[in-house]
């Protein structure tokens, strides 16, 4: 019988909770120091912006003078280049996770599109900009509209969306394809009655991030020459525009004071912009999941 050294046991036990402890410890001071750098940024904002919020600020243009600087164009802009985004990217996007999923043959090329698809995630922004330029703005002739912009930002973001929706898709158990198959239900009605609807959260999570970054990305319009102050709004899709990173970007730059609350104002634009659109998305993403 081989003796037990309960000593050497209880020692190895202390060591572990103190590494333990320890490992909390950290864990708790990371959160707690990114949570008092968002809150001191969210402080900031505010304080600074919070004073040129009104009604001239949201139906004004863009303008020399600070006090008669306004965010309509930057605004509509942005609801007019994100109503191209979000139905080219998610389409694509969602399309193209199916078939590598659902339909694509497993092996070696399969796993060469995979691996290639997650790098192009990390790719710098101000890259898939000179694509846009290339293709989008000379190439087809679309010069600095909203459809050019709106091609562009929809490659930037079509990696995150094709990753995070796959891994949603293999997420859905077996046993239900199973039992959709064994019913007499096709490949297809099977996807989009049984995977897609359980898969529908995972693919909003992936998504709402996705279109929160092409939302705020600066470095792409900039190399595709979208401009940073117009007077007047678009009227349709091949449209010249500005949008809220640009604008923002335009008023910090500035060396004028007062610009840097002017910007702050616009940050606040941008962000309840951002939580309007993302609550949106989870209500539909917690619909499913009571459903599913």
């Amino acid at each position: 019988m081989k003796y037990i050294d309960h000593g050497s046991v209880v020692k190895r036990m202390g060591t572990r909770m103190i590494v333990n402890k320890v490992f909390k410890a950290l864990f708790f001071l990371a959160t707690l120091f990114a949570l008092l750098a968002l809150g001191v940024l969210f402080y900031r904002i505010f304080t600074q912006g919070i004073g040129y919020l009104s009604i001239d600020f949201f139906l004004n243009f863009g303008s020399r003078f600070p006090e008669k600087a306004g965010i309509k164009a930057a605004l509509v802009g942005s609801l007019w280049m994100m109503a191209v985004v979000a139905p080219v990217s998610l389409l694509l996007g969602v399309g193209s996770a199916i078939y590598l999923e659902e339909y694509a043959k497993k092996g070696k090329i399969n796993d060469f599109i995979r691996m290639n698809i997650s790098n192009l995630a990390g790719v710098p922004s101000v890259v898939f900009g000179l694509l846009g330029l290339t293709i989008f703005v000379r190439a087809l002739a679309l010069g600095n509209s909203i459809l050019a912009a709106g091609f562009t930002m929809s490659l930037l973001i079509l990696p995150v969306i094709i990753v995070s929706s796959q891994e949603a898709i293999r997420a859905v158990p077996k046993d239900l394809r199973e039992a959709s198959y064994g019913m007499g239900a096709t490949k297809w009605q099977t996807i989009a009655r049984v995977v897609l609807p359980s898969a529908i959260p995972g693919i909003l999570t992936g998504g709402i991030l996705a279109l929160s970054r092409a939302i705020g990305e600066t470095a792409p319009l900039v190399v595709i020459g979208i401009p940073v102050i117009i007077q007047f709004v678009p009227e349709n899709l091949l449209s010249q525009f500005t949008a809220m990173p640009m604008q923002i970007f335009d008023w910090a730059k500035r060396p004028q004071e007062a610009f840097q609350s002017v910007a702050a104002a616009g940050i606040i634009v941008l962000m309840v912009f951002l939580l309007l659109m993302n609550s949106i998305a989870v209500f539909i993403r917690n619909k499913f999941q009571k459903r599913y």
